[in-house]
């Protein structure tokens, strides 16, 4: 293959991967054709690419493109796949698809420079995803409120209403109850 032909595979790449910079690798060589096909348009219906590169050619574009932590993994037949909301969202597809699949081997992978392995992978797919997290967060900073008003709308709503009379009452000058005027 000539320079010219590898520097615009090199380009393709790059421009198909864009600004996503976490990736997995997948072996998807012993897959049947219809089999293959079924996951790639599943995978494309949520956002998902799935790029299969020659690994030399992947590596350069990779490292023009800032992505690093794949050079051991790419061995051997590699499928890229990026993309959908997050890396977790991305790795828990994948796990679900390898589950699936018996013949799909998920081989690692990267998150912000570091490398994955196929074990790390499935780990990280059984951890919550970005937004799992968010509203768990926003759970936790809501539950105080939650239960003060909880609190202040069953008996202690009685107790706020007698304190509140008695507020009243003193506001207008008489004695509060159970007193008696001197």
């Amino acid at each position: 293959m000539s320079k010219r032909i590898k520097g615009m595979i090199i380009d393709e790449i790059r421009e198909r991967i864009g600004a996503h910079r976490d990736l997995l690798v997948l072996d998807c060589s012993k897959l049947d054709g219809v089999t293959s096909n079924r996951l790639r348009l599943a995978l494309r219906k949520q956002s998902i690419g799935a790029l299969g590169v020659p690994n030399s050619l992947a590596r350069r574009a990779l490292s023009d493109a800032g992505v690093t932590g794949l050079d051991g993994i790419l061995e051997g037949p590699s499928t890229l796949v990026f993309g959908g909301e997050d890396i977790v969202s991305l790795s828990k597809e994948i796990a679900k698809w390898a589950k699936d699949i018996a013949d799909l081997e998920i081989k690692g992978g990267t998150v912000e420079g570091t490398a994955l392995s196929g074990a790390d992978v499935e780990k990280l797919s059984k951890s919550p995803s970005r937004l799992e997290l968010i509203s768990q967060i926003a759970g936790q900073l809501l539950s105080p409120g939650a239960n003060l008003a909880a609190a202040l709308l069953g008996p202690g709503a009685k107790l706020a209403s007698q304190i509140e009379k008695i507020a009243e009452k003193q506001e207008e000058g008489g004695p509060p109850e159970g007193e008696a005027a001197a």
